[in-house]
């Protein structure tokens, strides 16, 4: 994906490749700039012209990047649906809440009238929202931030979707409302058997909802593996990195691990490992070129030269056998 600024062109997502099975979760992780949520959108064809979407996205047999408009508007809100990141910029506020519902209820079920209106609250209701039927006629400024979130997931819902992209869905919630809204995505994965996508920068949403997990950075993937296997062993020193910068549950105070620096500068792509100036781990295989993507393990993928060589989450920090360990700087 290629988006033109006043500065250059901006190489947001490189050579980014994935699937999702019905009834799976599928997290993907990574710092802001890393390129998760223009991902997500492209999966839609959300990115108009100038922004550039090469590549394919496979869907029923179909590549959704070639879809004609007519054809892909059945496909966009009606099989594949999406919960965007703020719910108060995405929601309109001069329509009430039933009326945004029973839109898509219209689009992509047929159903208007009383029926829509029926099958609107029962949405509401599902979601756990309170006396539904009379919050139809609300406007989303007069629900709370969870409640918006849960009527973005109603809209989402409207149409039974087989696939949801969930764009960081619990961003600016208390910690209440977040497990509230995590546990209800996934209590409707069980029952509609739906693919679910989430976008999350924390890596605790991931250990609470996810089957499997891709590592992004630098508009790449770094690592995909599954979620238990991620957080037992990483396979790529930004993951590593990631993991070691949560706080610890012990009873003895011990001081976070930040990641040194900041994400790359995708005007210019990388002819290295993106992550190779923030790495701890840095080798001169490191700088020969970007290294690719590969099957490590049955279910697992790196792009780290170092995959086998790295210490686990809570192991001491220790260097590759090729080189000491340096820090950005040294």
């Amino acid at each position: 994906m290629r988006i033109p600024t006043p500065g250059g062109t901006l190489h947001a997502v490189r050579g980014v490749s994935f699937d999702v099975q019905p009834g799976e979760v599928l997290g993907i992780v990574g710092e802001s700039g890393s390129g998760k949520s223009v991902t997500l959108r492209a999966l839609l064809r959300l990115h108009a012209p100038p922004i550039q979407v090469t590549g394919e996205v496979g869907y029923g047999g179909e590549n959704l990047l070639t879809l004609p408009p007519s054809r892909l508007r059945g496909v966009r809100g009606g099989q594949i649906s999406m919960i965007f990141q703020e719910p108060m910029s995405a929601l309109n506020p001069v329509l009430s809440v039933g009326e945004q519902i029973t839109e898509n209820l219209a689009e992509h079920r047929g159903l208007r009238g009383r029926a829509a209106q029926d099958r609107a609250a029962e949405l509401l209701d599902l979601t756990g929202i309170p006396s539904p039927r009379a919050r139809l006629r609300d406007y989303p400024h007069q629900f709370s931030g969870g409640m918006r979130q849960r009527a973005m997931i109603a809209i989402a819902l409207a149409s039974e979707p087989k696939l949801l992209l969930a764009d960081e869905p619990t961003t600016a919630l208390d910690v209440t409302i977040q497990d509230q809204i995590l546990r209800l995505l996934l209590r409707l994965r069980e029952e509609m058997h739906m693919g679910v996508i989430l976008v999350t920068h924390d890596l605790g949403v991931i250990a609470q909802t996810c089957d499997r997990v891709a590592v992004m950075y630098g508009g790449r993937l770094m690592e995909t593996a599954p979620v238990t296997a991620l957080f037992r062993q990483p396979r790529h020193a930004y993951a590593l990195g990631l993991l070691r910068s949560l706080p610890g549950g012990g009873a003895h105070r011990v001081p976070l691990q930040p990641i040194p620096g900041g994400p790359p500068d995708l005007r210019v792509p990388p002819t290295a490992c993106a992550f190779a100036p923030r790495c701890a781990y840095v080798t001169p295989a490191c700088l020969v070129a970007e290294p690719p993507l590969l099957e490590i393990a049955p279910g697992r993928a790196s792009a780290c030269v170092h995959a086998a060589e790295l210490p686990g989450p809570q192991e001491p920090q220790t260097a590759p056998t090729s080189m000491p360990a340096r820090q950005v700087g040294a």
